[in-house]
């Protein structure tokens, strides 16, 4: 049996993990959307995090891994979007750097036309990176969405809004809209959240 790291926002930094180009597919902006969505499902679905009025708001006290908890008992009520916006950067080298510490992947920097020094990620075993898809892959075809594990579903919700080709192509996004939908609600307000967000940003990519 393959063992897979536990935490939601390990799990999707290695989703976003391309096998066959072996680079990260996502990055910056977009990828921490992603992460932060995925930092606020797991304490939503642990039930330390609850909401009140259209937003987040502290449930049971427990474990706050990535700190994010901390941040929005500090602070006064602030959309679901204010969250999965907020420090995406910083908390991508947070669990980059948790990664590395536990051993599921390696860093090594690089210089493009040896000036400029870029980081390249290494899996050191593509089977865990499987493992994920798998579990990602049956919640998208499988079982009822009740019995969907929760950290599947929202794989498949994080995935899916954040546009991880890796894990879901255009094409299967499209097919399966209703069944993402369906996984979406399953796993609280924070993927919809990062959704809108990615959409937001692509749109003003596009623009320009």
């Amino acid at each position: 049996m393959v063992h897979v790291p536990e935490s939601l926002p390990a799990r999707m930094y290695l989703l976003a993990y391309d096998l066959k180009k072996h680079k990260m597919s996502k990055g910056g902006t977009q990828l921490g959307y992603v992460l932060r969505a995925a930092a606020l499902t797991e304490l939503y679905l642990d039930g330390r995090l609850g909401e009140e009025r259209g937003k987040p708001v502290p449930g049971t006290p427990g474990e706050d891994p990535y700190g994010v908890l901390a941040q929005i008992t500090e602070s006064r009520p602030r959309s679901w979007q204010h969250w999965v916006r907020k420090d995406g950067k910083a908390l991508a080298g947070k669990v980059r750097d948790e990664l590395v510490r536990d051993g599921w992947i390696r860093v090594r920097t690089r210089r493009v036309m040896g000036l400029i020094p870029r980081q390249e990620i290494i899996v050191k075993d593509p089977r865990v990176v499987k493992s994920l898809w798998g579990g990602a892959s049956s919640a998208l075809r499988g079982r009822p969405v009740a019995h969907v594990h929760s950290y599947d579903a929202a794989a498949v919700a994080l995935a899916a809004a954040g546009e991880l080709k890796t894990v879901l192509p255009g094409p299967d996004r499209r097919r399966h809209k209703r069944r993402i939908e369906e996984l979406t609600a399953r796993t609280g307000p924070a993927a919809a959240a990062a959704r809108k967000l990615v959409r937001q940003y692509n749109a003003a990519v596009a623009s320009g």
